[in-house]
């Protein structure tokens, strides 16, 4: 997840037709390209990955979802580069923004992410695999759970159903099952049924699995469904290298991705330059081995 957020830094905001050959898609891009966030080192994450690891040290350290101390977190990466490598913070979403703002003024953490049908960024779902990783209950809890971290920041239901089929994806994935996304929309249905979600059923059915052309841009269900795309072609690499080639927001994009391809394919999938190359090692080694010892 981390590598491919990182692989995509440099080439953010791009159209399609300014991304380089798939081949020349590095940490550091080839020369003569106008690089995104031009004075940060290469193999460097960005929001999507600090986030992901506020998300998932809270869960260490509290053994549960808790989420006024994952709000707290949030906040901290914000102010003070909590989680982000050399601490430094360069991007962050407007809608995150917002309701971190709100969170800081004392908004309760279930009601601090804006929910209007405009207000589904894909913040949400580009930080919550930790959850899936870690979590041990049953699809209906983690369902709920996927649904609540969203809300801190994310408040829409599209937005809360994206990140609970995600993780159910990658939970399949994690499972080898032969058909990862259509077995986990199944699940998702029947999670929905069976607590008698109605409106949740309606958005999974009539609008999140139908989805629309994936362009790679940071709507929650276009890079739910570019991530979709381009897990269909290739190994690690050409997932998240593909990602990017879509443009856009292209860390997230290759972040969403490249944490499905990683559970897919394990860290031998991932080129050595890429692992050995990503920064930040100090802050990841103990949450990984934390991770490792939860499971």
């Amino acid at each position: 997840m981390l590598v491919g957020d990182a692989l995509g830094v440099p080439y953010e905001f791009h159209p399609p037709h300014h991304i380089p050959p798939e081949a020349l898609i590095e940490f550091d891009p080839p020369p003569g390209f106008v690089r995104a966030h031009r004075g940060v080192p290469p193999g460097t994450w960005s929001d999507d990955g600090a986030h992901a690891l506020c998300l998932l040290s809270s869960l260490l350290d509290n053994g549960r979802l808790d989420l006024e101390d994952f709000s707290e977190r949030l906040v901290r990466w914000q102010r003070e580069g909590y989680l982000a490598v050399d601490g430094v913070v360069f991007d962050i979403g407007i809608q995150t923004s917002k309701a971190l703002m709100r969170v800081a003024l004392g908004a309760l953490p279930e009601e601090a992410g804006p929910d209007g049908e405009w207000d589904n960024g894909n913040g949400s779902l580009m930080r919550v695999l930790p959850l899936a990783l870690w979590h041990q209950g049953g699809d209906g809890a983690l369902v709920a759970d996927a649904a609540r971290q969203s809300r801190v920041t994310h408040g829409h239901i599209r937005a809360q159903v994206c990140c609970a089929l995600y993780c159910l994806w990658a939970r399949r994935l994690l499972a080898c099952t032969d058909d990862p996304f259509e077995d986990a929309a199944r699940t998702l249905r029947e999670v929905y049924q069976r607590t008698d979600d109605g409106d949740a059923l309606q958005e999974l059915d009539e609008i999140v699995l139908p989805g629309i052309l994936p362009e790679g841009k940071g709507y929650v269900l276009d890079t739910l469904h570019s991530t979709k795309l381009v897990m269909a072609h290739g190994r690690y690499p050409q997932v998240v290298r593909r990602a990017i080639r879509l443009g856009h927001d292209t860390d997230t994009t290759a972040c969403v991705a490249g944490g499905l391809a990683g559970i897919r394919e394990g860290i031998q999938g991932i080129p050595a330059r890429w692992r050995y190359g990503l920064r930040g090692g100090v802050l990841l080694a103990p949450l990984i081995e934390g991770l490792l010892a939860h499971g």
